[in-house]
């Protein structure tokens, strides 16, 4: 078989044995265990479905943080969501990892659906555009989630609206800023986390600069990652460098650029430029495990406010507390492994979810749930540092 490109070549095995044998190098030079905390629903997915948690050293721990951008949205906003698909006249459009996560009484936007709401599933804000351009007589409402990732599209496509001069169409707006809630971690004083694998897709847009707060203020070192299993161990080699030369005791953490192919310093200042014209930080916003963040999320500025559904439509603005079974809140945060969630794989599953950490492909529930049955032996035996 052609080997593929830009694929195979993250994915040897013998580059995967060689990163392990160094990591257990210098593991042992660790004076203590090290938690590595991911902040991306990518990096997740890529740990369970190749076993890497299981290849590791004893003494390297990885935690899985608030990365998932549907996981972090609390059930209040669904709940508003599943509110704005039941006035008239409303089309809500939305990307389809969103339509399965439930809201009070585990009702989905998919569930709404069912019922005779008009909710569609897009790929991108510019095909709910085309449906508001399409159907004059429907208001369009776009719900918009992500990090700095994918605010640059929403942007783009509130823009374009005005531009065109379509008045049928809002954005409901649930986009969120990497800072604030890794600062919420570091100030909660959790001090299992000794470091941090950085999201590469948000430092495509906010670049390596946007973490460097970490070691600079909580001496945490970091390294911005791509999201293949050779990408993960590499960037594991990296931080244990920084702890096992003396750099992060001596106050020298840095922030590391392991995805140099797609990531700079400074990240892409044409979208950062088009954020600021578009977004205004919001005064505080409520995580899911997180509770309420100040200045952690966005809103359409004041100069967009037409296209802004919580003005256009009075939007209730609900919180709501997850159920009692539900343990999103402490998964999201890395205080609890996904398989110990006492809900997890029984009450709670892909085809009946309680939380949202369950439903997207990026939650650490749900790849848990689907790759997390191999077993720290059965890993190590097929393709751990002597096989």
């Amino acid at each position: 078989m052609t080997p593929r490109r830009h694929v195979d070549e993250f994915r040897d095995p013998d580059a995967a044995r060689a990163l392990l044998r160094t990591i257990a190098t210098r593991a042992e030079r660790l004076d203590d265990p090290l938690a590595v905390m991911e902040v991306c629903g990518g990096h997740t997915h890529t740990i369970y479905r190749y076993g890497l948690e299981h290849l590791l050293p004893d003494r390297i721990e990885l935690l899985h943080g608030p990365g998932c951008p549907v996981c972090v949205i609390p059930r209040g906003r669904l709940d508003d969501a599943l509110w704005l698909a039941d006035q008239p006249g409303v089309t809500l459009a939305t990307f389809g990892d969103l339509m399965r996560v439930p809201g009070s009484g585990r009702h989905s936007l998919l569930d709404a659906r069912a019922q005779g709401a008009d909710v569609r599933f897009v790929y991108s804000p510019l095909d709910a555009l085309e449906l508001a351009r399409t159907h004059p007589d429907r208001e369009v409402v776009f719900v918009a989630i992500g990090f700095e990732t994918t605010a640059p599209a929403t942007a783009v496509t509130v823009e374009r609206a005005r531009a065109l001069g379509v008045r049928n169409f809002s954005v409901f707006c649930n986009h969120v800023t990497i800072e604030p809630p890794l600062r919420a971690l570091c100030d909660g004083g959790d001090s299992r986390i000794g470091a941090f694998i950085a999201p590469g897709h948000v430092a495509t847009v906010i670049g390596t600069r946007g973490f460097e707060f970490l070691p600079a203020e909580y001496g945490r070192p970091a390294v911005v990652t791509g999201f293949e299993p050779l990408d993960i161990l590499q960037a594991l080699a990296m931080l244990l460098e920084q702890i096992v030369s003396g750099a992060v005791a001596a106050g020298r953490a840095t922030v590391g650029n392991q995805y140099g192919r797609a990531v700079r310093a400074d990240g892409n200042p044409t979208a950062l430029a088009l954020l600021r014209r578009v977004f205004a930080v919001r005064e505080a916003f409520e995580w899911r495990g997180l509770g309420v963040i100040p200045h952690s999320g966005l809103r359409l500025a004041p100069a967009f406010a037409d296209l802004d559904a919580e003005v256009r439509f009075r939007v209730p603005g609900a919180r709501v507390a997850d159920p009692a079974a539900c343990q999103c809140g402490a998964v999201l945060t890395g205080r609890l492994a996904p398989e110990r969630c006492r809900a997890f794989g029984t009450a709670c599953t892909p085809d009946h979810p309680i939380g949202a950490c369950m439903v997207s492909p990026e939650g650490a529930c749900a790849a848990a749930f689907g790759f997390g049955g191999l077993d720290r032996a059965t890993a190590r035996a097929v393709g751990g540092p002597e096989a």
